[in-house]
């Protein structure tokens, strides 16, 4: 099967990952010193990953997590992530995407009513990041395995193996859950108010923004939001924004129909000067050196990101080359 490049999970995106009838799509995700993050998103499909190679940072429910070259990763749906890299670092990650109805959440079977459901509700928090000491790891991995292997083949029946074998993962961390009511309120208030955030910048980002009226989304007070943003996604909400369109701007010169000025204005730069600089600075080359190189590149800036509610590209900012296979 030829490879074929997709969308990554994005910000509270509307990409659906796979097709109606299988709600489950693979992607392998790279970063390094060109695209060093994932920003802050989630959707509807919970997410299993195993780290490849190298190592990253996750951001998972405003708790971080280092995550090293074997690591799996149960990240439930609507749960608010990101990645990052350090300088000079690289990162490679396999993840499966898929909706929770894929395994039967609305069966009304005691599986779906004990277990799935309120997985998917958070009323049951399955572990996030499952290291080679965890008691999980060693099933987990011959799991994890078994999807590549599954996937890879794709022979008849191949969905309901990789179906049966996330319904095995589900169960063999079931016994190592959350449990009930550890999840402070707070923290839930948190995540609301920063994917609030998150969704205004990616819905309005073509517009003037600024702290004070991003501050007053979260009853905040500017000084309290500028420390809340950055403590929760990494980076400061400037440098989230300027990010945010110079991979919007990206994605549109890549698709080609319109001037470097238009890309620029459509994307919030008023200032065409600053526009090339941060442009240059980011990808390490101009605007038009940019659109005569895409040719090459083994994805479009937004084909990685979904055009969901701010994201560009898979793992963001040219980010991650997030490809399905």
């Amino acid at each position: 099967m030829d490879k074929e490049y997709g969308l990554s999970p994005s910000q509270k995106e509307q990409a659906r990952h796979g097709e109606r009838m299988f709600p489950l799509k693979r992607y392998v995700t790279v970063l390094s010193d060109l695209c060093p993050s994932v920003p802050a998103h989630w959707h509807e499909e919970a997410e299993l990953t195993m780290i490849l190679e190298g190592s990253c940072t996750y951001h998972i429910h405003l708790e971080t997590y280092e995550a090293d070259a074997g690591d799996i990763l149960f990240i439930p749906p609507a749960e608010l992530h990101s990645i990052t890299v350090d300088p000079e670092n690289k990162m490679t990650s396999a993840t499966y995407v898929f909706h929770m109805d894929y395994l039967d959440t609305n069966s009304g079977d005691i599986c779906a009513v004990k277990y799935l459901n309120p997985i998917s509700r958070h009323a049951l928090v399955l572990p996030y990041i499952i290291k080679k000491e965890h008691p999980a790891y060693t099933k987990m991995q011959r799991i994890f395995s078994e999807m590549e292997q599954t996937h890879t083949a794709q022979a008849p029946g191949y969905e309901m193996t990789l179906k049966a074998l996330l319904l095995y993962a589900a169960a063999v961390l079931i016994p190592y859950r959350q449990a009930e009511g550890t999840r402070p309120q707070l923290e839930d208030e948190h995540t609301a108010k920063l994917k609030l955030v998150l969704e205004y910048i990616s819905e309005h980002y073509s517009e003037e923004l600024s702290i004070p009226q991003l501050a007053r989304l979260c009853f905040f007070s500017e000084y309290h939001f500028m420390r809340f943003f950055k403590k929760y996604t990494g980076m400061s909400c400037l440098e989230y924004i300027k990010n945010l369109r110079l991979e919007k701007a990206a994605s549109r010169l890549a698709q080609g129909g319109q001037s470097v000025l238009e890309v620029s204005l459509s994307c919030g730069f008023a200032n065409l000067s600053y526009f090339y600089r941060e442009f240059r600075k980011k990808y390490g080359m101009t605007p038009k050196q940019f659109i005569k190189e895409v040719p090459m590149l083994p994805f479009l800036p937004e084909q990685m990101y979904s055009a969901g509610s701010v994201s560009p590209r898979s793992g963001s900012r040219l980010s991650s080359t997030d490809i399905s296979s």
